[in-house]
């Protein structure tokens, strides 16, 4: 056999390895990552990273990954669905009384899940190539990695208007993964656009974040604000925030694609602790205590229990008024810090 068929061979059983760990599909592309450098750094220099200046770091170990990880000549990006159930997610938008919170941290922080899988599927290749001294590293939304140009790249699908990646059979409900390595493996084929002339996603983006077709201002956009974001929320976007306590899917819930996206078959991934019903009321009177114990293992626990209550406040500021609500922000008020007492005082005014 030829090398180029022992590749393609050995390349189909990495992905069918990649099935048996649960992953929903497994591409393969090279390192050239060239045809985005210019987009990325344009976008950087508009300032819309906001204070994510991680993302200005390291830009030629983004669009080197030989750099990144020596003698890297292929990428196995991964695609991992978490779509926790079935339920009218705009329903639970319009309940105001709701905390909403963004469907992929329902469940198991998705780094640990990812990265677990990762390494066993790295392993597993390592076992069974016989090149000696093959190598392999896993990143999952970690280092200097551009994971969506990769996966597009890999043929996992395209990049939206909404800077995600769309897949045509299943959506955008997934995390994205990858494994560099020194085998010299076939790439797949990117796949074309499927966007059209449809814009929903710009169009409904509650603070206009979404500014023109695939360019996103991380500094209006609701899942920066209430996560990214460790200062207060600038008051032009607050009553736009609405109930969105972490994260925002509006782009997701209203793209035609997602009519598509199949419910999660990793258990980590469904909901814990309740969170798809959770009041505002109620995580708003969380202490810290219950705020580490409820969120232990949450990707939501990352943000910590100050910003927690920012963004609560927020959302209880934007809920109907009552009794209830303005009764829990005041409980607060004398014992809270100089960041969630602001958002309190602009949640009580709003009642007024």
């Amino acid at each position: 056999m030829n090398d180029k068929l022992k590749w393609n061979a050995f390349a189909k059983k990495i992905k069918a390895w990649g099935a048996e760990l649960g992953f929903d599909h497994v591409g393969i592309s090279d390192i050239n990552l060239n045809d985005q450098k210019e987009a990325y750094q344009s976008w950087i220099q508009s300032g819309f990273n906001g204070s994510m200046d991680y993302l200005k770091r390291h830009q030629d170990l983004k669009f080197s990954p030989d750099i990144l990880v020596a003698n890297t000549i292929s990428i196995l990006s991964v695609r991992l669905d978490y779509m926790p159930l079935e339920e009218n997610t705009t329903n639970a938008l319009r309940d105001k009384s709701r905390a909403y919170i963004s469907r992929y941290a329902l469940g198991r922080d998705y780094h640990k899940v990812m990265r677990s899988k990762l390494k066993k599927l790295a392993s597993k290749i390592k076992a069974e190539c016989k090149q000696s001294g093959s190598s392999f590293r896993v990143f999952t939304d970690s280092a200097p990695v551009l994971e969506v140009e990769i996966a597009e790249k890999a043929g996992l699908g395209w990049r939206g208007k909404h800077t995600l990646l769309l897949n045509r059979d299943h959506g955008s409900w997934f995390f994205l993964g990858e494994i560099y390595t020194d085998l010299p493996l076939p790439s797949d084929k990117k796949i074309s656009s499927h966007c059209g002339s449809c814009q929903a996603c710009i169009d409904i983006c509650p603070t206009k974040a979404i500014i023109g077709p695939y360019k996103l201002d991380a500094r209006r956009c609701i899942s920066y604000l209430t996560i990214e974001n460790k200062g207060p929320i600038p008051v032009e976007f607050r009553k736009a925030i609405g109930n969105r306590v972490y994260g925002c899917d509006d782009c997701q819930i209203i793209c035609p694609w997602n009519k598509y996206a199949k419910i999660t078959r990793e258990d980590d991934f469904l909901v814990r602790n309740d969170l798809n019903n959770l009041s505002l009321v109620d995580s708003f009177r969380f202490s810290e205590g219950d705020f580490n114990r409820i969120f232990k293992g949450s990707a939501i626990y990352r943000i910590g229990y100050q910003q927690w209550l920012r963004n609560i406040a927020i959302g209880l500021g934007n809920a109907p008024k009552s009794k209830e609500v303005i009764e829990a922000l005041k409980s607060k008020l004398s014992t809270s810090t100089p960041l969630v007492k602001e958002h309190i005082l602009w949640a009580l005014d709003q009642h007024k």
